[in-house]
């Protein structure tokens, strides 16, 4: 579990989509022309009916014993944990479920996009794995690395069984993230197919990274969460910091989260086309240790409880801030006296020019200063995994107690369990050439920063101007 993400109202579930069963496994294979030039090419091959035997060796022939072997080791990427609807007509019924592949594929507007990474230089073959349409025939198109193709297919006298002597293949010219489009063209049925994986198998399979972990499809759909952790002195009462999310960096379902401490977190989100927040979220204590309550909330602020990785209190102000601008965060930790601690939180935009209070909450059986000060980037909806984000984390500074600012520019940055375990590695972190911490990840990019090093930016040396005696 990602403990410190919970995105609410999002939960950690299957939208509920009526459950398909297939009617038997196929392979569709793809008989993928080589193209000369660099130039887009496009072939067809004969329907897919169940294979025949060829009378001979041909130039990609594959001796039994041999085929055998390949097929044994070919990687299996399940569309369940690996792909996306990456286009879309406006009444697409197509949906990516985590158990079964691509849902109800009708639309011929639809792209189906996988994403593999590949650790060397060779070449592919491409085979789809799932059913051919019931009663029907269908032409399907595929496109990798700047070659597209076009297939017939049909069901046939009942399951393919997989065998076959020869693939065309796709030449792949350097390591990195590739991505296989599929589309349908044109049907004769009420459905293009079903299709549950794409087997990949050739010289550029050898070390192949995937998400091959299924009950972990969920988060390797939203792909890796990166993090970056501030050292603060003893006694801190106050983080500040700054964000700006560079334009078109800001894909729905992305949290940014700008001042994180040990019991919650405040930042800005991105909840659908028209709607953008500023979070300010804190847990509930462990171990039924009472539960966190509102003292006060800002003008237009909306308050709850919420749940899913845990309980607490959520506070959000719908405010459509805007990529390219920077912002303001300010949190507040303070002991209360009384056995527990309060939580405070404003946030300034440069639209108006003015510090916006978003709440104070208090939680019980602690007494404690700001502690763990960090910042992320995550994406919280699965469908928009294949998207890239991207955050500029400017100044940060903790607060004493006493009064005192301490600039903060030496960050460690990590990642979760989806990059850990290599089930996604577009993630990266450190400092841009304007001098800021940065954050990136989604989008199948190739670069991949070492988690675990830490960072360090240039000292500005300018106080921030905020008066925080007088916030509002």
């Amino acid at each position: 579990m990602h403990q410190h993400l919970a995105i609410e109202p999002v939960s950690p579930v299957e939208p509920a989509r009526p459950a398909r069963q297939l009617t038997f496994s196929a392979l569709l294979l793809l008989s993928l022309a080589a193209c000369g030039g660099g130039s887009v090419a496009e072939a067809e091959a004969p329907a897919l009916t169940a294979p025949a035997v060829a009378a001979g060796p041909t130039a990609h022939a594959l001796a039994a014993p041999a085929a055998a072997l390949a097929k044994a080791r070919a990687p299996q990427i399940a569309l369940g944990g690996n792909a996306y609807i990456t286009a879309a007509g406006p009444d697409t019924t197509e949906w990516i479920s985590n158990e079964d592949g691509l849902m109800d594929w009708t639309d011929p507007a639809t792209v189906i996009s996988s994403y593999v990474r590949v650790a060397q230089p060779g070449k592919f073959n491409i085979v789809l794995k799932g059913s051919a349409p019931d009663g029907g025939v269908s032409t399907v198109r595929i496109t990798a690395l700047g070659k597209t193709f076009t297939q017939r297919l049909t069901a046939g006298n009942g399951a393919i069984n997989g065998q076959f002597t020869s693939l065309a293949t796709v030449d792949v010219a350097q390591a990195g993230y590739v991505k296989i489009d599929v589309q349908g063209l044109k049907r004769t049925g009420a459905e293009f197919g079903k299709l549950t994986a794409i087997e990949l198998s050739g010289t550029a399979a050898t070390g192949l990274l995937y998400a091959n972990a299924p009950e972990d499809y969920y988060w390797s759909r939203r792909g890796p969460s990166v993090h970056l952790s501030y050292a603060v002195p003893a006694n801190t009462e106050y983080a500040y910091s700054e964000l700006q999310i560079p334009v078109g960096e800001d894909p729905i379902g992305s949290y940014f989260m700008a001042n994180g401490f040990g019991q919650g977190y405040m930042g800005i989100q991105v909840n659908g086309p028209d709607e953008r927040r500023v979070l300010f979220s804190v847990w509930d204590p462990e171990d039924g240790g009472g539960k966190t309550t509102l003292v006060k909330k800002g003008p237009d602020v909306v308050v709850n409880d919420f749940g899913g990785e845990g309980t607490g209190g959520q506070s959000y102000l719908l405010y459509p801030w805007i990529a390219g601008n920077t912002y303001k965060f300010i949190t507040r930790v303070r002991p209360d006296g009384q056995g527990a601690s309060l939580y405070s939180a404003w946030f300034f935009a440069p639209e108006d020019g003015q510090w916006h209070f978003i709440a104070t909450w208090t939680r019980p059986n602690i007494t404690s200063w700001l502690t763990d000060f960090y910042a992320f980037a995550e994406n919280f909806d699965g469908e928009q995994g294949w998207r890239e984000r991207k955050m500029l984390h400017g100044q940060q500074w903790a607060v004493n107690k006493d009064g005192t600012w301490k600039e903060l520019n030496r960050a460690r940055f990590t990642v979760d369990s989806t990059g850990a375990n290599k089930q996604r590695l577009d993630y990266a972190g450190g400092v841009d050439a304007s001098g800021k911490f940065f954050l990136r990840n989604g989008g199948f990019f190739n670069e991949t920063v070492t988690a675990g090093q830490y960072f360090t930016r240039p000292l500005t040396g300018s106080k921030p101007t905020v008066q925080i005696d007088t916030l509002p």
